[in-house]
């Protein structure tokens, strides 16, 4: 009887260590670039399945929301996969090829022009890849950001 319970606890506590061994994927620093639309090369109208190869260390996924959404809760990256768009978040962790988190509104002229359509929260930029929108905060701050292969008439967000 004591060899049968020695080899049950034996057999269990095998079990339970190996289930602890997994490797996770691993993804660089996420630079971000806004003049050409991408994240580490990856453009907004990526599959998902491109999306996850090229970033495997997604922490979620979406498939029924707004056609497809694709988390990186950690770096607060959203890709939106049916709609074409990035959302970068207020509490981004990575680098931004513009410093526009954070910024002054009406700031941006010397990258980006004048923007193509402005609302009292937001300004939408006509970008060589589609449109950049900008999103402020009560300060008149940069606290979320937008970016689509698609221009401002066919950009169709999830809200």
């Amino acid at each position: 009887m004591k060899n049968i319970c020695f080899l049950f606890v034996f057999t269990i506590t095998c079990i339970v260590g190996n289930a602890q061994l997994k490797v996770k994927p691993r993804c660089d620093a996420f630079a971000v670039d806004l003049l050409d639309g991408k994240v580490n090369g990856v453009h907004p109208d990526f599959t998902p399945g491109q999306i996850k190869t090229k970033l495997p260390c997604f922490t979620g996924e979406e498939p029924a929301k707004c056609g497809g959404v694709i988390y990186f809760k950690d770096r607060d990256v959203k890709f939106y996969t049916d709609r074409d768009y990035v959302e970068i978040g207020p509490a981004f962790k990575g680098k931004l090829s513009l410093p526009l988190m954070g910024a002054k509104r009406g700031t941006f002229f010397k990258w980006l022009g004048n923007p193509k359509l402005k609302d009292y929260t937001w300004d939408a930029f006509q970008t060589q890849y589609g449109c950049l929108v900008l999103y402020y905060n009560k300060a008149s701050r940069v606290q979320m950001i937008r970016f689509s292969t698609k221009n401002t008439d066919e950009l169709s967000l999830c809200e």
